[in-house]
């Protein structure tokens, strides 16, 4: 089969390698559409440390089954099916106190999408693997990875009917905030520097729409727009750079949250004025990957076709253009494409 071989920074090569054996309790699948994301960005630029090279970037998709173990009894050959990237044990200290998104012992798979098969293994087959229904195509049913994700970080902001929220980011995490925020009944103001991405996100149904480039501090600007100038309800943190952490936290009325989601390089820090946390009872909450059960809420979304996804896809290509899509999301080009291998 063809593959994009990841061997070291910014070096992927498309190789024809051996289709996977699966074991008797593990299933193929044919993958018929992989999304790119921030993810596979980091993991070209600077590798991962979960993963030794060589190794098959990708790990957003949804593909036809083509061959199952002699075990596996729910799924058969031919159906279309989507995957998470990973499960959790269900009896680590993390699991059972209900945070399986730390799971200790995770059986993660960050990368392997990007390329004609892969296989699935039984905690993904037993957790999170779902048969894609009639009337969602494959490419909405990939978007089933960072929806769970993002619907984790609803979840955890709690927001109100009512709500003010921002979002700093438009990029496409910023925008499945967006549209879930405005399921709870939020009023959402998204801050980003691209005149497109924000074109789309009021498209999407943002209340109000602030371009960095054009502004002199967007903290005060976006205080100016709510109840008494004093901060949102809650400030959502979608681009993973420690100065929009910061500017995050700062957007916060007292009492409120900020939700940072965008996971920074490593051994980056951030400033905190003690004053305003301290004494604002502010809540800064950290949101990680996604358990089962938000997977399952957001496999519920997509064949409700509540979500538009469609529109964060910029355009399709083949797997043997994958160099020309990794050039794009370096440079941040477009929002995310389509692999078609």
């Amino acid at each position: 089969m063809k593959a994009a071989v990841y061997y070291a920074p910014e070096k992927v090569k498309l190789e024809k390698i051996p289709i996977p054996k699966i074991k008797e309790e593990e299933v193929l699948v044919r993958v018929k559409v992989a999304l790119t994301c921030g993810t596979d960005r980091k993991l070209y630029l600077r590798g991962h440390p979960l993963f030794s090279p060589p190794f098959i970037l990708g790990h957003e998709f949804a593909g036809e089954i083509v061959k199952v173990g002699e075990k596996v009894k729910k799924f058969k050959k031919r159906m279309r099916v989507v995957a998470a990237n990973s499960a959790p044990c269900h009896h680590c200290f993390y699991c059972k106190i209900g945070k399986e998104e730390l799971c200790e012992n995770f059986f993660i798979r960050l990368s392997g999408a990007f390329a004609e098969y892969i296989n699935i293994p039984k905690p993904i087959i037993k957790d999170n693997l779902f048969e894609i229904p009639e009337g969602i195509s494959y490419q909405e049913a990939a978007f089933l990875e960072p929806l769970a994700c993002v619907i984790h970080g609803i979840e955890e902001s709690e927001i109100k009917l009512g709500d003010t929220v921002v979002i700093n980011g438009a990029g496409p995490i910023g925008l499945l905030f967006l549209q879930l925020a405005k399921l709870q009944g939020a009023r959402v103001i998204i801050v980003d520097l691209s005149k497109e991405r924000l074109s789309l996100a009021h498209k999407l149904g943002a209340d109000e729409i602030l371009n960095i480039n054009q502004l002199k501090d967007e903290v005060k600007t976006v205080k100016n727009l709510t109840l008494g100038k004093r901060g949102v309800d809650i400030a959502i943190e979608a681009a993973g750079i420690p100065k929009v952490w910061e500017s995050t936290i700062a957007m916060v009325r007292r009492g409120g949250k900020a939700i940072l989601f965008g996971g920074c390089p490593p051994k980056t820090a951030i400033k905190i004025d003690t004053e305003d946390f301290h004494y604002g009872e502010l809540t800064i909450k950290g949101i990680f990957h996604h358990t089962p059960d938000y997977t399952r809420k957001a496999f519920n979304l997509i064949g409700q076709k509540v979500i538009d996804t469609n529109s964060l896809i910029t355009a399709q290509y083949s797997l043997g253009e994958i160099k020309k899509v990794l050039k794009k999301i370096i440079t941040r080009e477009g929002l995310k494409f389509a692999i078609i291998p």
